[in-house]
């Protein structure tokens, strides 16, 4: 491959002494991501990219490809709320998925929201939805190119029609509405200056209340704390409309405290757990009695319920006590609980009577997952209901939902999508790797049935690995394309994540982060001593703290992969908490302002472990203008200092998307290009 010749880079003298430890950091000036200098940078790196790709014989036959499968009509779960079924479909190639609302589970339905008539290129997105418990009014906040603030708008389900109402600067939070339905509790952080709105860091979130026909400058204040500036809250409601429930969580600590508000009684809101000690997770109530998910003495936790009357802890009782598998999710439909655990990441489905007794399994199709969407699981009923919506999915299986009917106990499919694609030929398999230090880490494989074991295919492995966060079976149409063109594609299931409990998420935290980076280098190396694949053959993909990921991996161990896809990723170790929500993840990473986290950071963060003269494999750098979660500077400075570093022959090339942000709310065109 011809020699490439990237675009010059200026440096800057910049040295800052951590404890001591002199570090520098030559490309500070690509924080500024508005600069004159960084646009231009910019512009010529996607100049530089665009023609590379362009000169790929190959590319708009994948194009075509990928664009007629994904033509395919897709639904989610319903959501029921007075009587009305809510659901989200598309029919093919829509920028994004249009809201529908039908007085049946099978019914044609109605368009409620589209989202594609929000802008002409589709890049305003819906962030989140709420609908009123009596079915009236859905709240519904929009973001503007892939960026995390929201923007709530109001619409009255019966006639489609928008109310004046508006609230701004809203962030990580959900709408919950009054019992009545006039009006809404959500959480905001304070306007950001101008022209500062994806940049600055943000604290001091705050609870409001928003009561329909009136303008936000009115919103009640609910509940701050000044005294914690750090703290992010969930807010929930119990079903009976009588509590309002505040998870106050520290950045994105799985642990938090719970307090409520009896809105019954005038003593304002007050703490049910006041101590940051354990998760906890508000599932719902019969009057005093709280019934909550908690890792407290059960790191794949268990079922609890509290009396707010007797809250002290020997009053406390437990339901469903810990299992075999770690328990993700808990609700109350049928006025049962029902419990969705994982079984070394896939799905298992069990009912509970009220008092905890075990009433059986809800039998799933098969070896997948409950999808996510939106960030939700896709499982859905009310407490008073006789019906669960649920949608399974898996790495060949796109999300097909189901109606679990209680009074025959079964399960039937009320949407399957028909795709262009011939499931058949493939297969996946669930297989083990030791890491480095003895611990057993599950990898999935699919590819296409009869492969040859020569270390000849092409394989993607893919990974994460943070925050508690599981990857299950998943579905998307880019991985279809992948299998018909010879491709393997592996996923791996990384300590970090929530797959088997806090112990496995713990085992990869703060100053275990390394052992993230080698289970992920156990799997390549399980794939190339099975005889999958080759270095030269194996690619590697991860987003966000995945993208860190990859950058860890590639330059701790460059010779043993052909090719690096780091998205979005936190590449500068040390100076990722001080950009807009980056301060909440010290809780998984550490602090570089504590020295003993410091070192443990300089040691794996990929900006500062790159070193010249090393041969690094083809990597291709992806980011966006408008992320102001992971700002793209991460991105612009590790790329400028791989190509710096390059001394092989293969591209280090960066795309930097315009009007998009971290990924949520991304549409179908430029998904696809």
């Amino acid at each position: 491959m011809a020699e490439f010749h990237y675009p010059p880079t200026k440096t800057l003298n910049q040295v800052d002494d951590y404890f001591g430890t002199l570090v520098s950091d030559p490309y500070r000036w690509l924080e500024d991501t508005d600069s004159p200098d960084t646009q231009a940078w910019i512009q010529a790196q996607n100049k530089l990219t665009g023609k590379y790709l362009e000169s790929i014989p190959a590319r708009q036959k994948i194009y075509s490809r990928l664009t007629s499968i994904w033509n395919y009509a897709k639904a989610t779960a319903p959501v029921v709320r007075g009587g009305n079924y809510f659901q989200f479909r598309n029919s093919g190639l829509q920028n994004q998925d249009v809201l529908y609302v039908a007085d049946t589970p099978r019914g044609e339905g109605r368009i409620l929201l589209d989202p594609n008539a929000l802008s002409e290129d589709g890049t305003v997105a819906l962030n989140s939805w709420s609908v009123s418990k009596d079915g009236r009014y859905l709240a519904y906040g929009t973001s503007a190119s892939g960026s995390d603030w929201v923007t709530w708008h109001v619409r009255r389900v019966e006639d489609g029609v928008d109310l004046p109402d508006q609230v701004l600067w809203s962030k990580f939070s959900r709408a919950t509405w009054l019992p009545d339905g006039s009006g809404f509790y959500y959480a905001r952080y304070a306007a950001p200056e101008p022209g500062k709105a994806y940049e600055s860091a943000n604290y001091d979130q705050k609870i409001y209340l928003h009561r329909l026909g009136t303008p936000q400058g009115e919103d009640e204040l609910i509940y701050e704390r000044p005294d914690h500036t750090n703290w992010v809250y969930d807010v929930t409601q119990s079903e009976d409309g009588r509590y309002l429930i505040f998870q106050a969580y520290e950045g994105t600590d799985t642990r938090n405290r719970v307090f409520y508000l009896d809105r019954l009684n005038q003593n304002g809101v007050l703490a049910l757990i006041p101590e940051l000690e354990a998760a906890y997770e508000f599932v719902g109530n019969d009057g005093s009695l709280f019934f909550l998910v908690t890792d407290l003495d059960a790191p794949l936790r268990r079922l609890i319920a509290i009396d707010i009357h007797a809250p002290e802890r020997e009053n406390w009782r437990t339901l469903i006590p810990e299992g075999k598998n770690r328990l993700i999710k808990a609700l109350l439909v049928h006025n049962e609980f029902i419990i969705a655990t994982l079984q070394d990441a896939c799905s298992r489905l069990e009912r509970f009577a009220l008092d905890g007794t075990p009433l059986g399994e809800i039998p799933l199709p098969g070896s997948g997952a409950i999808q996510e969407y939106a960030y939700e699981l896709s499982l859905h009923g009310e407490r008073s209901g006789n019906e669960l919506f649920y949608a399974f999915v898996s790495f060949v299986l796109p999300p097909t939902i189901y109606r679990y009917d209680f009074e025959t106990g079964s399960s039937e499919q009320i949407f399957q999508p028909k795709i262009d694609f011939d499931f058949s030929a493939y297969t996946t398999e669930q297989i083990f790797v030791t890491s480095l230090d003895g611990t057993r880490v599950p990898l999935f494989l699919t590819y296409r049935k009869g492969l040859e074991r020569d270390g000849q295919n092409p394989t993607l492995l893919y990974g994460y690995g943070g925050f508690d966060i599981s990857l299950t079976p998943s579905f998307t149409v880019h991985r279809l394309v992948w299998l018909e063109m010879g491709g393997v594609f592996a996923q791996a299931v990384l300590r970090g994540g929530g797959e088997y409990g806090e112990a496995w998420h713990r085992g990869g935290m703060k100053l275990n982060k390394q052992n993230v980076f080698d289970d992920f280098i156990a799997c390549a190396e399980g794939l190339i001593s099975m005889g999958i694949t080759s270095p030269k053959k194996l690619a590697i993909e991860g987003r966000s703290n995945g993208g860190l990921l990859v950058g860890a991996c590639l330059v701790q161990r460059p010779e043993l992969f052909g090719a690096a896809l780091p998205a979005v990723g936190v590449m500068d170790m040390l100076r990722f908490h001080k950009f807009t929500i980056g301060w909440a993840w010290t809780s998984d990473y550490g602090s570089p302002a504590d020295p003993e986290e410091f070192r443990c950071l300089y040691a794996y963060s990929p900006l500062h472990n790159i070193r010249p003269g090393i041969a690094y494999p083809a990597t291709f750098v992806t980011t966006a203008d408008h992320d102001d979660r992971v700002v793209p500077g991460h991105s612009f400075k590790f790329t400028a200092a791989l190509q710096n570093a390059q001394a092989g022959t293969a591209p280090v090339l960066i795309r930097i998307q315009t009007k998009a942000g971290h990924g949520f709310g991304k549409p179908t065109t430029l998904i696809i290009q």
